[in-house]
């Protein structure tokens, strides 16, 4: 008979569920048609969302934390196999080996306390922190049935208020109902409306001891990891010291590799090319050897109308260069010195200075002469012909330029265009030899 009850009971209960579920939705159901008023608290909605808000953000702090364990994990894993590979190259008979392996054995040690004490302050903390919100969350959510069962039940009392033949045995009952109703739901709305603006504003007061102990920890963590690379650093110092002469030098690549622009130009046909002579960035002429003769400045308006003129004596037959300085001091004329310097092409010398230099494009550097033939592969390259001479000037923007490729116009066509957007273009320097 008891387990019979026990069962009456439990019926009887489901079936009282089961009517307040019914009961419910039809309430939503008439308050969404607009066929029953919903009572409504904005403040407590404003503190609902809040709390969304609040248990959000928590729950992304938690996943990047995790994340972020995850990492100094990961960098541990990869700083003790570093460190193996420090020791199973360390000869024993090299000074310092009991220092590198005592080094290595303080910085696994030194990974594991960062780890731990991460685990232990930051993230254990972060887990207590977002432990309160599931609870919290069911009572709004019950706080919301309860609500609803109020306004049922307040709906209900009125429509028998209002109803043509009064029922009091009913009305009775209906009154009852209203007041259980209401009790259950203030008390919860009273709890709660004491707890989330609480839970706000302590969220302040956690982000800023997190963050805290997680910079706290890191500083000193890189403090540590700063003595051991040092002590490292001073073992390896001593071990270079010990075998100074064999020290590893890292030595430059040679710089006549072939150019890299888009698609790199074809070898020259024949061999490669000398390699490249230094380009003089001042546009200064080289200083002549010791006891070569100084280029003879102009004393006469005679001798400076035959410089214009392109006359120049051979390099052979110019006069000392006493004689020279002599000139210059004792002459009246200002002190603009017009200077021609010859170049050698093929063997032969050929007179490259011009009065001031005015037939040269600007920003000239330096003549380069065809060595092989180069055939353009697009718009902004010059086409060339072995022989050719081309005029090389600086990039209009330096982060342009392509290592192995050089701007510049061809000397036949600035003599005759005199056009530098026109004539000029990009070449590969190794398919040409410097002679100025």
């Amino acid at each position: 008979m008891a387990e019979m009850g026990s069962k009456g009971v439990t019926a009887g209960k489901i079936a009282s569920n089961v009517q307040k579920k019914l009961t419910r939705a039809q309430e939503k159901v008439l308050q969404k048609l607009g066929k029953a008023d919903e009572t409504k608290d904005e403040q407590f909605e404003q503190c609902v969302q809040n709390f969304n808000k609040q248990l959000t953000e928590g729950t992304r702090l938690q996943k990047d934390l995790r994340t972020y364990l995850a990492s100094v994990k990961a960098m541990h894993e990869a700083s003790k196999k570093l460190n193996e590979c420090l020791q199973e190259v360390y000869e024993p008979d090299w000074p310092g080996r009991d220092e590198a392996n005592k080094i290595a054995e303080n910085n696994d040690l030194l990974w594991l306390d960062y780890h731990q004490k991460l685990v232990d302050q930051a993230l254990l903390t972060m887990d207590t922190y977002l432990g309160q919100f599931p609870d919290i969350k069911s009572r709004i959510a019950k706080r919301g049935r309860k609500l609803v069962d109020y306004d049922s039940a307040r709906h209900h009392y009125e429509s028998l208020q209002t109803a043509k033949k009064k029922d009091e045995v009913k009305i009775a009952k209906a009154e009852e109902e209203l007041v259980k109703a209401q009790k259950v739901f203030e008390e919860m709305n009273v709890d709660l409306q004491e707890e989330l603006p609480s839970l706000w504003n302590s969220r302040v007061g956690f982000y800023v001891n997190t963050f805290q102990s997680i910079a706290g920890l890191e500083e000193n963590f890189h403090k540590e990891m700063s003595k051991l690379n040092q002590n490292l650093n001073d073992v390896l110092v001593s071990l270079e010291k010990q075998h100074g002469s064999n020290t590893f030098t890292v030595k430059a690549q040679p710089s006549d590799n072939a150019p890299a622009k888009g698609n790199s130009p074809s070898p020259p046909p024949h061999g490669s090319p000398a390699a490249t002579p230094e380009i003089r960035v001042n546009h200064e002429p080289e200083p002549p050897a010791a006891g070569a003769a100084l280029p003879k400045s102009p004393s006469q308006p005679t001798e400076a109308s035959e410089a214009a003129g392109g006359t120049q004596p051979a390099a052979g037959a110019q006069e000392p260069v006493e004689t020279a300085a002599g000139e210059a001091a004792s002459s009246s004329l200002p002190a603009v010195v017009v200077e021609t310097f010859s170049a050698t092409v093929n063997g032969t010398v050929e007179a490259s200075g011009r009065a001031g230099r005015l037939d040269l494009p600007p920003g000239f550097m330096f003549k380069v002469q065809a060595q092989h033939d180069y055939t353009a592969t697009d718009t902004d390259e010059l086409q060339l012909k072995a022989g050719d001479v081309v005029l090389v000037i600086p990039f209009q923007n330096p982060e342009e330029q392509d290592e192995g490729w050089l701007m510049g116009v061809k000397e036949s066509d600035w003599n005759q265009h005199m056009e530098l957007e026109k004539c000029r273009g990009v070449f590969p320097e190794n398919f040409t030899e410097r002679v100025q």
